[in-house]
């Protein structure tokens, strides 16, 4: 036998985690809990097929790093929900998994005492207690699917998932996306690129075979039969925006051309807010200016958003970390997002049921 090492050369360790079903009879959701992921999750496909008029909003933190803080923040919005739900269905954003350019925090589920422990089980427990929660309350949930792993622990809580613009490209998302069981937002290209996530969205309704894991946490073959309810979230990049009308209607061309329903939402905060998250309300407030002059494809808004504004640095102790304020992009805070959202609804409200979908018919006629 050979003394010859070829094997894990640079893997320090290995640790065997709780499996899916595991953690699921650990942290159990109830009948109501499941019922609001559900019920959401069949809002916005309704809302993505032109049956329901309303448009949906994506809102909260950047990312999750306080239980406390976020367990306030979604009784802040379940009232602002309960509120404008006639014309806007609120989603909360809780993003687990941030992906890093270069290094830095990983998100909750890695790293949930901020303090490169990257104690993962006790993350991945806590998460989900976080999100049945947020269920039982009546909060549905978004997040995005970054690690492909993860899914099988989390996903059945979740209400709506986005693939980030460092990711739209990758095919093992691609996969993992067309498997889901909630709609899912493609964003453009870090570089502003719409044609990726065209690309994506054309992949993803279509069946996969890839490798994965199955509840009971085995190495298995997954066949998936394709997610129908994709759409592309825009949120500039390369140094531009991409919320003004110009740009909106290229991304419809783009998206009918390719035979694709014209479901567009806006992401009012990264390169759209130019990374100031006081524009946010501006963006927000140029598109519902389209919806109300005639546009007919956006059907969604992203807001990043926390109890206080800005964001913060992850200080040496951790006594010192301001309550409510982001750790990683910087937020408007709650009384801005009160605004915004009610100024939304006063916008549209109006014009929102009488709003036919987009088609290549009307594409045709527009360019003639």
């Amino acid at each position: 036998m050979t003394d010859l090492k070829v094997d894990d050369l640079n893997v320090l360790s290995e640790e065997t985690l709780i499996t899916p079903n595991q953690l699921k009879v650990a942290v159990p959701a109830s009948e109501h809990a499941l019922a609001t992921v559900s019920n959401a999750r069949l809002a916005m496909k309704r809302i993505l097929r032109r049956e329901d008029p309303r448009l949906f909003l994506i809102v909260g933190p950047c990312s999750i790093h306080d239980i406390d803080a976020a367990m306030e923040y979604a009784e802040k919005l379940k009232k602002l929900s309960a509120e404008v739900s006639d014309t806007l269905l609120l989603v909360m954003r809780v993003y687990f998994e941030k992906p890093r350019t270069t290094v830095g925090w990983k998100g909750f589920i890695n790293d949930p005492h901020l303090n490169d422990s990257f104690n993962i089980a006790e993350g991945l427990q806590l998460g989900r207690k976080l999100l049945v929660d947020l269920a039982e309350m009546g909060i549905p949930t978004s997040t995005e699917a970054l690690d492909p792993i993860s899914p099988q622990y989390l996903q059945d809580m979740i209400s709506w998932s986005a693939i980030g613009a460092r990711t739209t490209e990758s095919q093992t998302h691609r996969e993992m996306a067309s498997g889901l069981s909630s709609a899912i937002g493609f964003k453009n290209g870090t570089d502003g690129n719409l044609t990726v996530a065209i690309n994506s969205l054309m992949s993803v309704s279509e069946p996969h075979r890839f490798l994965g894991i199955n509840h009971e946490g085995e190495v298995s073959l997954i066949h998936t039969r394709g997610n129908k309810h994709a759409h592309i979230v825009l949120r500039g990049g390369g140094g531009k925006t991409n919320f003004d009308a110009d740009s909106v209607s290229t991304c419809e061309q783009q998206l009918l051309k390719a035979n694709l329903p014209a479901n567009i939402m806006i992401d009012c905060s990264h390169e759209n807010s130019s990374k100031n998250h006081e524009r946010q309300a501006l963006v927000m407030d140029d598109a519902a200016n389209q919806i109300v002059q005639g546009n007919r494809s956006i059907v969604g808004f992203m807001v990043e958003s926390n109890l206080a504004a800005g964001n913060q640095k992850i200080p040496a102790n951790k006594a010192d970390l301001q309550y409510g304020v982001s750790i990683t992009d910087a937020c408007v805070d709650w009384a801005t997002t009160e605004d915004m959202v009610r100024n939304l609804r006063e916008r549209v409200k109006d014009v929102l049921p009488n709003r036919p979908s987009l088609t290549i018919d009307d594409l045709m006629e527009h360019s003639a």
